[in-house]
């Protein structure tokens, strides 16, 4: 299967948890018009019974200087769930004069999500150019196209709620970001990548800092299996995964199959700090070196 190379559709990471904070922020910009998926970023309030150490605040700051500075240049923004690190009601001015994409507010949600969402757009409310619910919809901008998957789990399940996986495609070049998938272990999260066939792709990865706990081995052994089924049948060139997964100092060691399928296939998977060429800074995994223990 021929490998595209990416040539028009830019993609930037502008914060995940390589970068030393929780998020998946990333900069797309394409012939037609510039967008930011997700522009937010946390902390783990609590690791190993411990808060944040001063050096994951100060990253957490340089984050979001950069993906304010990318969201002011951009002509639309994603928001594909209501958790925080996915959006910030109280960084609303983002969101002033854009098209904002989002999840709906309403339906497939769960509790928690709904009531953030409802703060969230009353927020929003009077600041931004529009607010469009995206869930399974397609747009076209120019030759632009941004779709957007039916609600799919957030994780192995509905009890964290929903998420919405986005394409974006301009000149024959496709992005798909997953969002929060935990790997993208479930069928519904898995075929919506395959049948978008992505030159790229930025996938939630497994949680396997929590296997055994609220991941299980199973749930692991799925994730692997799609994993290698979207490098078979699509044409994907690079997989960025990340998020989840990099909060594991070992996480290499629980997918190791899946870096030596792809790279039998011509694939590369990489975490965001990899594919940026930036140092990767598990800072949150990290959390009791940092304080020394």
């Amino acid at each position: 299967m021929s490998r595209k190379v990416l040539k028009k559709l830019k993609v930037k990471p502008l914060a995940f948890d390589s970068f030393g904070g929780r998020s998946m922020a990333t900069y797309v910009e394409s012939d037609d018009l510039k967008v930011v998926i997700d522009p937010a970023a946390a902390l783990g309030p609590r690791r190993y019974g411990m808060a944040p150490h001063p050096l994951e605040l100060r990253r957490l700051q340089e984050i979001w200087a950069d993906i304010k500075k990318h969201a002011a240049k951009s002509d639309i923004l994603v928001v594909t769930h209501y958790h925080y690190d996915h959006h910030d009601p109280e960084e609303s001015e983002v969101f002033r004069d854009k098209t904002v994409y989002l999840k709906d507010p309403k339906k497939n949600i769960n509790k928690s999500q709904q009531v953030r969402a409802s703060y969230f757009l009353n927020k929003l409310d009077g600041l931004t150019e529009s607010t469009v619910i995206a869930d399974g919809k397609e747009f076209q901008h120019g030759s632009t196209v941004i779709k957007f998957s039916p609600p799919v789990f957030h994780g192995t399940n509905s009890r964290l709620g929903y998420v919405l996986e986005v394409s974006i495609s301009c000149c024959d070049e496709k992005l798909v970001y997953t969002s929060d998938v935990e790997g993208a272990s479930i069928e519904e999260q898995a075929a919506f990548i395959i049948e978008e066939n992505p030159d790229l792709l930025i996938l939630d990865g497994p949680m396997t800092y929590m296997l055994g706990y609220r991941y299980s081995s199973e749930s692991l052994k799925r994730s692997i299996e799609n994993i290698n089924r979207i490098v078979r049948e699509t044409s994907v060139r690079d997989i960025i995964l990340d998020h989840h997964f990099m909060r594991d100092l070992n996480y290499k060691e629980h997918i190791g199959e899946v870096y030596e399928y792809a790279t039998e296939n011509g694939v590369r998977v990489l975490n965001a700090a990899e594919y940026v060429g930036r140092a990767t800074e598990m800072l949150e995994a990290r959390r009791k070196e940092l304080y020394g223990h």
